[in-house]
């Protein structure tokens, strides 16, 4: 049960790449995300991504205790459950826009592919550079720790994505 946990915790086995496990856990984060957009209802997104957050407190935490450290890089389920948490600003901006909620054809539109990895990139620097209130978000106790300063760095994201389409909204739409 121990070694199923911590292959959750380190994103299925990609944490424990030698290279840049943070950012291949983010990358696993957007086919999250596409899963949680596969179904066009804003309440199957919104579960999952509350679902998500929540396993990646428990499993992250668990995964903490079993290697005896904090927030080791090797746990990525953090990075994989924020992801989607980038991206509600950019869906209901959409929404908005298109009179319907963004579904998973989504993906398949060359300038939100431009606009993922942007969104991505801001989450990737967010967490890396770990502004305030990131970094002593993760002096919080077990998963609530390793979890939150990734939910802050995804608020960040947000404040951008937010940002870009009051100078800029064909960017985003």
């Amino acid at each position: 049960m121990n070694r199923l946990l911590l292959w959750i915790a380190q994103g299925f086995g990609v944490g424990r790449s030698p290279i840049a496990p943070g950012t291949l856990g983010s990358v696993l984060g957007v086919f999250w995300f596409g899963l949680l957009i596969s179904e066009p209802r804003p309440f199957f997104y919104f579960f999952g991504l509350v679902f998500g957050l929540g396993l990646s407190v428990a499993v992250t935490g668990k995964a903490e205790e079993l290697l005896g450290r904090k927030d080791p890089g090797s746990i990525v389920l953090d990075e994989i459950a924020a992801v989607p948490a980038c991206f509600p600003v950019w869906m209901i901006l959409l929404w908005r826009h298109q009179g319907h909620w963004p579904a998973a054809d989504l993906f398949f539109q060359p300038k939100s592919w431009m606009v993922v990895v942007g969104i991505l990139t801001l989450f990737r620097v967010f967490d890396v550079l770990k502004p305030w209130p990131v970094r002593q978000a993760q002096s919080l106790p077990g998963g609530y720790g390793v979890t939150a300063d990734d939910v802050l760095a995804a608020v960040y994201v947000n404040v951008c994505v937010l940002g870009v389409y009051f100078i800029q909204p064909n960017w985003l739409l």
